[in-house]
């Protein structure tokens, strides 16, 4: 149980930042559908009822959450994006942010993945996540000159880069130590840079090309 100092500042208006904190917590030890709001009131010491007064269940809880992540991966990202002026540059510190956060914060990025919330019924989520959808479409639009194609294909290549290294590496049987955490956001972001070099090729067809061989795409010489 906690003190009663605790459980009065929860009462004063604490008790919301509680619970996020405590979902997280138990996101970490059981995944994220595998706890109840009661069970995050028992662990904090407070009556069962008392989640209700900021959360209608627990998808709403977990939205706040998903809002917390958006702001810590935001807040992560921005050092990454100083760093460099062009959005190539800008995109691959993005994709190593990223990486790097999915191995700082696990819970959150389980969250983002894996929760399947409405962001029809929870549009804070969309809110909190437009700063990084901004500051990567700015990058991508840039890079893709008008051309809408061009920018859908770029955009998607670069985040399952980017999904793709992060979750290889926490699937690792050795874990996110530090040196494969930056090993992995390395690769992530040299992968970003080659997608982005050689970009005019996303869009070709990956059948027979005009020489006949199977499986290559053609690209102008």
């Amino acid at each position: 149980m906690p003190a009663p100092g605790k459980r009065d500042r929860y009462h004063h208006g604490d008790l919301r930042a509680a619970l996020i904190d405590t979902a997280i917590e138990l996101v970490a030890e059981r995944g994220v559908r595998n706890f109840s709001l009661a069970e995050a009131s028992r662990r904090l010491g407070v009556a069962v009822s008392a989640p209700y007064a900021h959360f209608a269940d627990r998808d709403d809880l977990l939205a706040a959450v998903a809002v917390r992540a958006y702001q810590v991966l935001h807040a992560e990202l921005i050092p990454e994006m100083s760093r460099a002026q062009a959005p190539a540059h800008r995109l691959a510190g993005m994709a190593r942010g990223y990486v790097r956060f999915a191995a700082a914060h696990r819970p959150l990025f389980e969250v983002l993945n894996e929760a399947g919330l409405d962001k029809g019924r929870h549009p804070e989520i969309e809110a909190a996540e437009r700063p990084v959808t901004d500051a990567f479409m700015a990058c991508v639009r840039a890079l893709s000159g008008g051309d809408d194609a061009l920018s859908e294909d770029l955009t998607t290549a670069i985040e399952a880069t980017a999904h793709g290294h992060a979750t290889l590496l926490l699937d690792s049987s050795s874990g996110p130590a530090p040196e494969a955490v930056e090993l992995a956001a390395d690769r992530a972001a040299r992968a970003t840079l080659a997608l982005v070099e050689s970009r005019h090729l996303l869009g070709q067809p990956t059948g027979p090309s005009v020489h006949g061989k199977p499986g290559t795409a053609h690209a102008d010489p």
